[in-house]
């Protein structure tokens, strides 16, 4: 792609607005921003887009933004998908109301109905939304926890997840094919608005969805016996699940719920964040000075589009707050869930519980200890939606509970993709449970590690940005597949998936299988005393990230069984 080429077009043609022209002159001369810009057109994935906000080809803004529409529009019109409409959502980022007006405004100049929320929403809500109303595919516009300078778009299909293969390729070979700025249509607001074309959607999606939640309670009684004593600190990071978060809360009963002052209302630039992810200790700061005020029992908080869920809590014995992987939350909810359905004897026939391959391996051992069929899928919530979709379609199974690491689970089918918000309502429950039982849900934690064992969890990430960045990762995976380890330190490589070439060896024999999986450039090590490590390109960020556990006979053996895994990859690398 020429750069210096693309970047004079759209700072000249009349077709780019003034702003992006001034934006442009701006960085006349500067070749390697110039560069950076227009090197390549920001790639619609199999996630959609995500990228730095900005004018040029390779980021967000209004032109890719309709570009990527297009695309989805010939697919869906392809398809015979017409007359269902599209389900747009946004969240509280700089643009993104102004991007789900540019997909909703393409989308009705091919004719194809946009029901448009009248403010941000999280992202589950969108999945339940087109679900509800019929529609063949969703939008959001979301860059979930990436810095303040990035938003995304995230394409759904009418069962509600996150396009899939093969769908995902087709969707993409067709954004592709829209190469001209020309071929892009759009329209007037009033115009589609007067024509049918654009709805607004407001409360009657919002009290359905909730009613949808409340069906995920197993013990409202426990909830009324405590909700006196129970204190809950809780922050949307500036984001989308202020509101349905505390409605949810409220209409069961928690009555001392404190919410963070400086992150309560949307802010596109966060502020008080550095980086708005759940996974950031610093991102806690506000909260945990909260709770520390209020002497809270567990502290939460949602990302942005509020579909990813981190918590703190209580130990009593120290009197500090301790923070909870994903990992950790998700395996507290699904135990919760699994041993309360079925002591209550609402269990569903033939139940099952999803998880990813970078997923902590205690998921498999509950499952298996509640008699739960387990499945892995690959790391995406999408693929455990497409799981929801493979049950409901064969009757093999009941959906129970799916998670993957990176704070993400649902309780449920009312959604198919991750679900901060029930995530919150069942966390919270069980967190009353320990309250009604005389314990915390540190307590709690601790007791799940010594019935189920010490698993512990980590992850290693490079970031190589730019044209560079993209060839070392490459170079690294190509390393791991031509070259791989026998050994990473004391733990010896007993089999070695590559997801992407289906292949799975047996390092001892040579034997070879397939893995079953569909094609992803996955690198997956099943080491000696339930260890593992796996290696994978990031499908938003510009990283290799390595995901790690092992599991261990006490807190202590565990962190230390983790710190000698990760010095072993670090040495190999």
């Amino acid at each position: 792609m020429d750069y210096q080429k693309q970047y004079d077009f759209w700072r000249q043609d009349p077709y780019f607005d003034a702003a992006t022209h001034t934006e442009l002159e701006a960085i006349a001369g500067d070749e390697k921003e110039i560069e950076d810009r227009f090197y390549k057109e920001l790639e619609f994935g199999t996630g959609g887009l995500r990228g730095v906000i900005g004018a040029g080809t390779n980021r967000m803004n209004i032109y890719t933004v309709r570009k990527a529409t297009q695309g989805l529009a010939n697919y869906i019109i392809k398809q015979g998908g017409k007359e269902k409409g599209v389900a747009i959502a946004y969240d509280s980022r700089r643009m993104s109301p102004e991007f789900a007006d540019e997909a909703a405004l393409c989308l009705a100049a091919n004719g194809i109905k946009a029901y448009v929320f009248d403010a941000l929403r999280p992202t589950p809500e969108l999945s339940f939304a087109l679900r509800k109303l019929g529609c063949i595919s969703g939008i959001v516009i979301t860059a979930s926890h990436n810095p303040p300078e990035y938003n995304g778009y995230k394409a759904y299909w009418e069962d509600g997840a996150q396009v899939a293969a093969p769908r995902d390729a087709e969707i993409i070979d067709e954004v592709k094919m829209v190469t001209d700025y020309a071929d892009v249509k759009t329209m007037d607001k009033a115009a589609a608005i007067s024509a049918g074309l654009y709805q607004v959607l407001g409360e009657e999606i919002d009290s359905a969805y909730m009613a949808e939640l409340k069906k995920q309670i197993i013990h409202p009684e426990v909830i009324k016996a405590v909700a006196d004593d129970i204190k809950i600190v809780y922050s949307p990071f500036n984001g989308t699940g202020n509101i349905p978060v505390r409605r949810i809360l409220s209409e069961l009963g928690f009555k001392n719920v404190f919410v963070v002052p400086e992150q309560e209302q949307p802010d596109p630039n966060f502020t008080t964040l550095d980086y708005p992810n759940p996974e950031d200790p610093k991102a806690f700061t506000l909260a945990l000075k909260l709770a520390r005020e209020k002497n809270a029992d567990i502290v939460l908080a949602t990302d942005p589009d509020a579909d990813r869920l981190g918590i703190y809590a209580l130990d009593t014995a120290s009197g500090d707050y301790i923070p909870f992987t994903g990992n950790m939350s998700g395996m507290l909810i699904a135990e919760y869930i699994l041993r309360e359905r079925r002591a209550t004897g609402t269990m569903p026939a033939n139940p099952a519980m999803v998880s990813t391959i970078v997923t902590t391996n205690m998921a498999a051992a509950i499952a298996n200890d509640y008699g739960v069929r387990f499945i892995e899928v690959l790391t995406g919530f999408k693929y455990i939606g497409e799981q929801i979709k493979l049950f409901e379609q064969t009757g093999s199974n009941n959906y129970v509970f799916g998670l993957e690491e990176s704070y993400g689970c649902l309780a449920g089918t009312h959604a198919r993709d991750k679900d901060a918000i029930v995530a919150v309502m069942c966390l919270c429950e069980m967190a009353a449970w320990c309250k009604q039982n005389g314990k915390t849900v540190w307590d709690h934690m601790l007791d799940l590690y010594k019935k189920y064992g010490f698993y512990q969890e980590t992850q290693y990430a490079i970031t190589l940005k730019g044209i560079d960045g993209s060839r070392q990762i490459a170079e690294i995976m190509d390393k791991l597949r031509s070259n791989p380890p026998k050994q990473f330190g004391e733990l010896t490589v007993k089999e070695l998936r590559d997801y992407d070439r289906d292949v799975v060896t047996d390092m001892s024999t040579g034997a070879v299988s397939a893995t079953g999986l569909p094609q992803s450039n996955v690198l997956y090590f099943d080491l000696t005393n339930d260890s593992w490590c796996c290696a994978r390109p990031s499908g938003t960020e510009p990283k290799i990230k390595f995901y790690m556990g092992v599991k261990g006979d006490s807190l202590a053996d565990a962190e230390e069984k983790v710190r000698k895994l990760t010095e072993a990859l670090k040495e190999y690398l």
